[in-house]
């Protein structure tokens, strides 16, 4: 599983597995042990993890949800030692350890509890999405330069 098939649903705890596209949204599978299974339509909001951010004081930089979520994982492993119900103090200490150049204007506490709830839930049923995919990123992205290299190659040759 890909964080790219992972989504958070607001107003719904959790996080949810896209199974599928229907006509006015996603059909959603729950990953928790009930495998509850939600028809999403206009009115809901769907964010898919791989698109989530974290603000930095840059305004033009934020750190991706993938890079956080390996960044635990290489720092904490299984036991982060704060949980969504953990002191808003604690909370920001733990964020700042990991991202000191977050913004703590633009990031809440709540913010804060999803990232450790979310790490937690991935970390338990997904642990393959905690890992960073640089090596399977730089092969992607050396192959889409070598692709239109030789598309260049051709047209001048021509």
């Amino acid at each position: 599983m890909k964080l790219k098939e992972i989504a958070a649903v607001s107003g719904k705890p959790g996080l949810f597995k896209v199974v599928k596209p229907s006509r006015t949204g996603l059909v959603l599978e729950s990953l928790d042990e009930k495998k509850s299974r939600l028809a999403t339509g206009p009115h809901h909001r769907v964010s898919l993890l791989h698109e989530i951010s974290i603000y930095t004081v840059d305004y033009d930089k934020t750190i991706p949800l993938q890079e956080m979520l390996s960044k635990i994982l290489k720092e904490f492993g299984d036991d982060i030692g704060v949980d969504g119900k953990s002191d808003p103090e604690e909370l920001k200490a733990f964020i700042e350890h990991i991202a000191p150049d977050y913004d703590k204007d633009r990031v809440y506490v709540s913010d804060i509890k999803k990232l450790v709830v979310w790490y937690n839930i991935l970390f338990n049923v997904a642990p393959e999405t905690l890992e960073e995919k640089e090596n399977e990123e730089s092969k992607d992205t050396i192959k889409d330069e070598n692709n239109s290299s030789e598309k260049s190659d051709k047209k001048e040759s021509k």
